[in-house]
């Protein structure tokens, strides 16, 4: 007779299965709901790998710089070093928001979460070389693929550095939840998730 806990057993060990027309956007392969992201530096877009193409990309100059694989890495950088003023000179409207350096246009890119998506903000790049200075683990982010995560209000004062495609997992949540002019109960519930999350993976 089989026993029905060696079945459940290969069930919750069995891999994960991709969703049906989900495939590795260089291969083809199926890829699961789980799977690893590159960005096309050029086209400033994410793109479903599957691992072995993935780990095609994870070596420096991989592929003429055009492709670059997302690591895994979180570290909680707690509250920022900032110097009173210089948050302000960032000119991010939120409270969340998110910062990247962008190799083909040789800048640092903001971006925040909004009922449209990712919003843009234009960054003056002397604000964020002082805020660089005041953080040297920031010196440590991967251009394209890292950024650093921020969440600045009255009940909280935290920053990750994180996997790019995390923060777009944010702004995808975020957009589908929001309502009103602030985002409503579940946006902000959806927030309180995602930052415990982050912490989770950090290790805090």
């Amino acid at each position: 007779m089989t026993d029905p806990l060696a079945i459940l057993q290969r069930i919750r060990d069995a891999p994960a299965r991709p969703r049906p027309g989900e495939r590795c956007e260089m291969c083809g392969e199926p890829v699961p709901d789980e799977h690893e992201h590159v960005v096309h530096t050029e086209r400033r877009s994410l793109m479903c790998t599957c691992r072995g193409c993935w780990l095609l990309f994870t070596s420096s100059g991989a592929g003429g710089g055009r492709y670059r694989a997302v690591p895994d890495r979180y570290v909680a950088l707690g509250p920022l070093s900032i110097e009173p003023g210089r948050w302000e000179e960032l000119q991010i409207p939120v409270s969340t928001a998110f910062f990247f350096f962008n190799s083909a246009l040789g800048s640092v890119a903001a971006f925040y979460p909004s009922p449209a998506g990712a919003t843009e903000s234009l960054l003056p790049l002397d604000a964020w070389d002082r805020l660089v200075t005041d953080n040297d683990l920031l010196q440590t982010i991967e251009p394209d693929v890292e950024a650093l995560l921020v969440r600045r209000d009255a009940e909280h004062e935290e920053a990750y550095l994180v996997p790019i495609d995390a923060c777009y997992e944010l702004v995808g949540e975020l957009r589908r939840l929001w309502k009103g002019f602030d985002g409503g109960t579940e946006a902000h519930e959806a927030l309180d998730a995602f930052f415990s999350r982050m912490a989770e993976r950090a290790g805090t």
